[in-house]
């Protein structure tokens, strides 16, 4: 962070994340990175400590597409503070646009899931970073997959249709 390096702060943010280091303020590390390097922050790093994020990259790591093509599968951190079952959950989606894109969509009304619209956060871009760029028909089935594995691990999931 003093060199402004968002690249390497992301990098050792995630790692610590990944860990589940206790005593680590995760959301103080993020502040602290966009304030010293926002222009260089990748896009991949979550802004929202949410703290099954682990366990979501693990699910995700178990799914593989052979053939490429233009589908893009994403995950979107859904707000559900104010309803019990935890303050957090994901929406699975998939598309030809990149997740930001998509994202983007959703937020702007466009073809939008009515939980992106109103609950969503931001794009969980890393757990699925392997699985851009593939072909539909296996999109299509990954992206029901991924939505049955996460909601069986416990999870809010929205989409995965």
């Amino acid at each position: 962070m003093a060199k402004g390096d968002g690249l390497a702060g992301a990098h050792c943010i995630h790692e610590l994340w990944m860990r589940v280091e206790l005593g680590v303020d995760i959301d103080g590390a993020l502040d602290r990175l966009w304030k010293s390097a926002a222009s260089s922050i990748p896009e991949w790093l979550p802004m929202t400590y949410v703290e099954w994020l682990p366990i979501v990259y693990e699910i995700a790591a178990g799914f593989g597409a052979a053939r490429k093509g233009r589908s893009n599968l994403y995950l979107v951190l859904l707000d559900y503070r104010e309803r019990k079952g935890g303050p957090y959950g994901v929406y699975v989606g998939m598309s030809q646009y990149t997740p930001a894109q998509r994202f983007d969509q959703h937020k702007a009304g466009i073809r939008a899931s009515g939980s992106v619209l109103k609950r969503g956060l931001e794009v969980l871009a890393g757990p699925t970073l392997h699985l851009q760029r593939i072909a539909r028909a296996q999109a299509t089935e990954i992206e029901a997959g991924l939505a049955v594995a996460l909601s069986d691990a416990g999870l809010l999931v929205q989409g995965g249709h």
